[in-house]
């Protein structure tokens, strides 16, 4: 009996690793071949966009790189030849619909066709809802949401024409579920996303596939450029942590791997880190339960102070905490900002002194 039961586990043990073979093979064979393939980036001067830009640029890609500042794309272009890259570099503000027009005009123009977009740019505030203005959900929306269909818009015909194209949609775990302190940027998030999936289910028929990336925290240092509101010394200091330690955020380059490989796939969703992936598939199962932990998270957070209901960006909190301990817990950070180009000269300034006064470490 019991020799009968050892051969049946190793029966469906052998069919299980058949299985997974096969998997495997069958995700191989779908794998494009992406290179030669003219791929766009927006927010793609630094950051996850500069870490993608250089997963693209393995793969022998060509690139073309947008974003508002002028100095970053060139300095991030300058990186890119570097590695053997062929890139364009444009200056575009991804709200301005007649920019992103011409955005797409100038990267056709140059290499003749976009096979591949990837919406990424974005911004970030973070705060108490009763510190949150009407200006603050417009803001996330016009970069999140339109920052994404305007590009969307602009390469379909081309993509149309084809009956060929890639369209990846960088959204957030926030945009699956809604998270305390950050209501502009998970409501762009949410629109992005349903966005995101609807296009994939209109144009899959017409050769177009789209994927939507939910990443989690990452490590990009985002929360010096990040703004905030409310008790703004204890508002940086969690999300600069959450941003930066191990095990709850991803580096942003193993980030990009998944994301470029999602992107050879034609995968639908791409899920980034296992703490999103656990967030994601636990709402999905008990969205209540979630809503009422999420509820108590909210208890733990800072509360609203009325004198600081001002936006202040991330590097001037910094400067001002000044917390030698949460200058050595956000090592990483520093150091994927140094790798990533996701700093400022001003960082010199902000190393750690003996404060007068103890803030929120």
């Amino acid at each position: 009996m019991e020799q009968r039961w050892r051969q049946r586990q190793r029966t469906l043990l052998a069919f299980a690793g058949l299985g997974w073979l096969a998997y495997k093979a069958l995700q191989w064979k779908r794998q494009a071949n992406l290179a030669g393939r003219v791929v766009l980036i927006t927010g793609g001067s630094r950051g996850l966009g500069l870490a993608l830009a250089r997963e693209f640029a393995r793969e022998g890609c060509r690139l073309v790189l947008a974003a508002r500042d002028a100095q970053e794309l060139v300095r991030a272009q300058q990186d890119l030849r570097q590695r053997g890259a062929e890139v364009l570099v444009i200056s575009c503000d991804v709200t301005d619909q007649e920019q992103v027009r011409s955005l797409v005009d100038q990267a056709t123009q140059r290499f003749g066709c976009v096979d591949i977009v990837v919406n990424n740019a974005g911004i970030i505030q973070v705060g108490p809802m009763s510190t949150a203005t009407t200006e603050d959900f417009t803001n996330a929306l016009d970069v999140m949401f339109w920052g994404t269909l305007y590009p969307t818009l602009a390469v379909l015909p081309q993509m149309r024409a084809r009956r060929s194209g890639r369209v990846v949609n960088i959204t957030s775990i926030g945009g699956v579920v809604s998270v305390p302190h950050l209501l502009p940027y998970t409501c762009a998030k949410f629109a992005a996303v349903g966005l995101s999936e609807g296009l994939r289910a209109e144009l899959g028929q017409e050769g177009i596939h789209v994927t939507t990336v939910v990443p989690g925290l990452m490590r990009t240092r985002s929360y010096v450029q990040a703004r905030f509101k409310g008790q703004q010394e204890r508002e940086f200091t969690w999300f600069a942590l959450g941003s930066t330690l191990p095990l709850i955020s991803i580096s942003a380059e193993r980030a990009a791997q998944q994301i470029v490989q999602a992107t050879q796939r034609g995968a639908a969703e791409c899920i980034l880190s296992l703490p999103a992936n656990i967030v994601g598939r636990m709402h999905g199962l008990c969205p209540g339960t979630t809503a009422n932990l999420l509820s108590l998270v909210n208890r733990l957070l800072p509360e609203a102070e009325e004198a600081r209901s001002t936006s202040t960006s991330g590097m001037e909190v910094q400067q001002r905490l000044r917390s030698p301990l949460l200058h050595a817990l956000t090592g990483l950070g520093r150091a994927a900002a140094r790798r990533l180009y996701q700093h400022t000269p001003a960082d010199a300034a902000s190393a750690p002194s003996p404060p007068a006064q103890r803030h929120y470490p």
